[in-house]
């Protein structure tokens, strides 16, 4: 696994707290400086890709108000294609 994608679905109305603890406590608490993370939204969704050798296997779970229900979570292996 090199790749992580993490995804939550707020609560209604909730997307922009959801998306503020993601950036404020959720990926600070899995930060290591070889992996990289990167922060999505669409709409209620906030997404989290870590890309790097040993990425988390998930994020914490945010507050429960926050979210609609639990996060999920899937490992990637990279798979270059041939040039």
């Amino acid at each position: 696994m090199d790749t992580l994608m993490w995804e939550a679905k707020a609560a209604a109305g909730r997307g922009a707290e959801l998306l503020r603890w993601v950036l404020d406590e959720g990926v600070h608490a899995v930060a290591e400086p070889e992996v990289r993370l990167e922060v999505f939204i669409a709409g209620e969704r906030v997404v989290v890709i870590a890309v790097g050798p040993n990425p988390p296997r998930r994020l914490p779970d945010p507050p429960g108000e926050l979210i609609e229900r639990a996060p999920h979570a899937w490992p990637f292996t990279r798979v270059n294609p041939a040039p």
